[in-house]
Order: structure tokens, then sequence, then C-alpha cells
């Protein structure tokens, strides 16, 4: 019942990503010499004696590193394939700690529900991926948590504005930071909004926790807890699992942060399977691959959209202005563009939805991230939920289409672009 050691004791950090994708934390003599981690699908693990079933229980729930280092007890605790993917997730994403989740959502819900209590508030950057949206407004909202968005994650003054009403509600427990925002692909400046919340902390009793969701990049572009956030939340069923055929999400941070937010999982049941642990481990080790091909394939992509007479606007970072202050935060914070971004074209739901309706190799869907080619229009799909004020305030309008570039042949893309823009009059 005793988990295997990490082979050696160094956490990693001498290895590329490349590297560490594809072996980091498994030694094949713990498992009958396998090349590649064995799937455990066992719910429960027997205890070898009585005495051993208490200390087993009291090293779960009392121990140093409670919930993370303790033998095995229950699946929806803890199991092989979860463990062994929470090392790999937290050595990619530069944590000391990491939680898998059922989902994305999952991931999402536990943090907030951990560090919000009814009468705290949270600051949010602008926009929110529609779920995030609807749980700090719905549920949240319901249990007396007041929600007040940021206009501008890069200007401190529009942080300190969002914070200011919000602290007329009650104290800000918890910052949370999208960026790139879902769909925009609008920047945040994670550094200053790690600096705004030591400020904060001179002004109320705790400084509020930072939460990053850094889907739209993942960790192989960009590393939120290096600029100063405290938890980075990654919806793996993007970019990681990278096959659109799993749900999964991820925590990582430190030991302090994580270990509460996982305790909390066990106790909603939103643990990730052991089967679908053994897929994102499999599919981890190809990321640095298909990530290299997509982000190359969206930048001729983009090129091409950016100078089609019936696009109006591009969302692309690598068209960030030159001396702009998102160009600044993005070269700072950021490693590449990504492949996922929004682009406008003249005309309105009608024209988005004659061009939508006339692709042959896009494939009309939401989310992202994956080895095939998504677009959808975000006003009627992704961001259906949040109000129509709002999105026309973040940029989310009936003109706007967002894509998700896979790694199909690039001039296959371009070329079913091409014709279903001619649908467009």
């Amino acid at each position: 019942m005793k988990r295997p050691e990490r082979p050696g004791s160094a956490p990693g950090s001498d290895l590329h990503p490349d590297t560490l994708a594809v072996g980091f934390g498994y030694d094949p003599e713990t498992a009958y010499g396998a090349v590649k981690p064995p799937i455990v699908l066992s719910s429960t693990f027997a205890y070898p004696s009585a005495a051993a079933a208490k200390a087993v229980h009291e090293a779960y729930f009392d121990g140093p590193s409670p919930e993370r280092d303790a033998p095995y007890i229950y699946a929806r605790l803890d199991h092989p394939g979860l463990s062994l993917l929470q090392k790999r997730l937290a050595v990619l994403d530069g944590a000391e700690d990491a939680a898998a989740f059922a989902s994305g959502m999952a991931a999402i819900s536990a943090t907030m529900l951990a560090h919000l209590k009814p009468g705290d508030s949270v600051i949010h950057t602008t926009p929110l991926y529609g779920g995030t949206h609807g749980l700090l407004y719905g549920p949240l909202a319901g249990l007396g948590i007041k929600a007040v968005p940021i206009a501008d994650g890069l200007s401190e003054e529009s942080v300190a504005k969002a914070a200011e009403v919000a602290r007329q509600h009650g104290p800000i427990a918890l910052i949370h930071v999208e960026s790139p925002a879902n769909p925009t692909a609008g920047i945040a400046d994670i550094e200053m909004i790690a600096e705004f919340a030591d400020e904060l902390a001179r002004r109320q009793e705790k400084r509020p926790v930072i939460s990053v969701d850094n889907t739209f990049l993942g960790s192989l572009l960009q590393q939120p807890l290096k600029h100063g956030a405290d938890l980075c939340i990654t919806s793996l069923t993007k970019y990681a699992a990278g096959h659109s055929d799993l749900l999964g999400g991820c925590l990582t941070g430190s030991l302090e942060r994580v270990g509460p937010v996982r305790m909390l999982r066990t106790l909603l049941g939103t643990h990730m399977d052991p089967f679908t642990s053994w897929l994102l481990l499999r599919s981890l080790e190809t990321y640095p691959l298909r990530n290299g091909r997509a982000n190359a394939n969206a930048g001729a992509i983009a090129a091409f959209l950016r100078d089609h007479p019936k696009v109006e606007s591009v969302t692309y970072l690598g068209f960030l202005d030159e001396g702009s202050p998102a160009k600044a935060v993005y070269d700072r914070q950021c490693g590449g563009a990504g492949s996922t971004f929004s682009f406008s074209i003249k005309g309105g739901e009608a024209e988005a939805f004659a061009m939508l309706d006339r692709l042959k190799v896009f494939r009309m869907a939401v989310s992202l991230g994956g080895t095939e080619s998504l677009i959808c229009h975000s006003a009627s799909t992704t961001h259906y939920l949040v109000p129509a004020e709002i999105r026309r305030e973040v940029g989310v309008t009936d003109s706007s289409l967002r894509i998700s570039v896979g790694i199909e042949h690039p001039d296959d893309l371009i070329a079913d672009l091409a014709q279903a823009l001619d649908a467009i009059r």
C-alpha cells in the first residue's frame, strides 16, 4: 500500500518540458517493469492490519502533507494514476503540488468554494469563460458572495476601482484572473495584480488569494505561478488532453494552497477517475509536439484572416501593437501566442452563420485545444448565458467567431476559411 517513491530527489527543473511530459515521476520497477504506467481500476485499497488502517487515516487527514503523501485508501480520495498525473502536472507548471479534477469547471468551483464564504467579495478580469461567469453570478451570488468585474486587467487603477466597489460588500477573499481571456484573448498583468493584492493585505485582514485560469495558453506557454499567482487553474480537456475525447481540470500551486482545495475535492467527489488519469498521462507525452504544430498553423491562419477584406479584426496575440501595455505584458508573461483566438467578420449574426454553415474542414463545435480545428459563434454558444449587455462591453459581438486551430495541414485550413468567407455578401 505504500506509494512508489519518485525516482531521484531532483524536481526535474533541469529537464525540458518535452522530456518531463513523457516520463517524470514514474519508475517501471514499481509496476512489474512496465514501460508505461498501468491503469489501476480498483475503487478501494486493502489494509495489511487494523493498526495500519488507523495509521493510514491519520496520515491522510492529519499528516504533514495531508491527503497527498498518505497510502491509498479509496479512489475518491486518491489513486495511483491520479497521484502520478498530479506530479507531472505540478512539474510542468513549476509548482509544488497539483490536484486533478473531473473537469475544468470542477477545479474552478472547488477553488472558489474553498476560498469564498458568505459576505466575501471576489474581483475578476473580463471577459470570463461562460461557466465561470455563471458560477460567480449564479450559485455564489446566491450564497451572499459579491463578484465585481475589473474593466481592464492591465490597469492598476481599474483593479483598484473594482476593489473599492467590492469592499463595500465585504473583504476581498479572491482575485480571479483569466489571461488570455476567453474568447477575446485579452491580457491581464498577473504581476501587477499580485502586487496590488499585497497592498490590499495592509487594508484588510487577509491578503486575497490570486487564481489564474491558464487554459488558453497552458503550461507550455505561460506559468502564472512565476508571476505572482497563488493558484493556476487549467482545463485539461483542452491542450493537455488534446483529442476532444475526455474532460479534466487541474489546480497547481504550493502545498499550502492546493491542500485545502484537494481536501474539498474529496468531499465533493469531483476527483479524476483512473481511466481518465491514464488517458491524460498518455496525452501529455505528445502535448509539446501538438502544441508546436497548432501554434505554427495558427500564426499562418491569423495572418490570412487579418488580410482578408471580409474580416474586420483579429485578436491573435502575435499581432499586439509594439509599445502597447498589452504587448509589454505579453512579452514578459507569455512564451507564445497560442492557437486559439477570435476574429470579427464584416456583418452580424446572419453573415457569421452563413460562413459557418459553409465550412468543410473546420468543425463547428465548442471547446478548443484539440487535434482538429474548431470554430464557434461565441455569442450564441459558449457565452450564451452571459447577458447581452456584458457581452457587448467585453467585445463578444454577433460578428465574433472563436477559432481553435488544430494540427491539420495549414493550406487546407486556409482554403476552407477562404471558401467559407465567400458566403458573406
